[in-house]
């Protein structure tokens, strides 16, 4: 896996991730975006473009990040593929919170 999304995505997924990723890597759940380990490219356009940096390499995740690599893997195997809405509702009210893994929606 090249890239992961972590929480910081939670409640916000702005998507200019989605719209510039050539491998159509992203997928999406209700609140939240995912990378295909699979189908990431390592092209990096996705972390330059996330207005709230939630995306990142693998190789440089932190301790504390690092459970983020398994959760994009499990939940990419179930969401379909993502495609560009524009953000959530109250997204920009999101971005500015803090620890968010609590309100991560798994539905599929």
């Amino acid at each position: 896996m090249a890239y992961v999304v972590t929480d910081a995505c939670i409640g916000c997924r702005y998507g200019e991730c989605i719209e510039v990723c050539p491998q159509e890597a992203f997928r999406e759940g209700p609140n939240f975006v995912v990378i295909d380990p699979d189908a990431c490219a390592n092209c990096a356009l996705c972390e330059m473009v996330c207005p709230v940096q939630a995306i990142h390499p693998v190789h440089g995740l932190g301790e504390a990040m690092r459970p983020f690599a398994a959760l994009n893997a499990e939940l990419a195997r179930r969401w379909p593929q993502a495609s560009y809405r524009g953000p959530l509702p109250e997204a920009d009210a999101w971005a500015a919170r803090t620890d968010k893994l609590a309100q991560l929606d798994r539905a599929t």
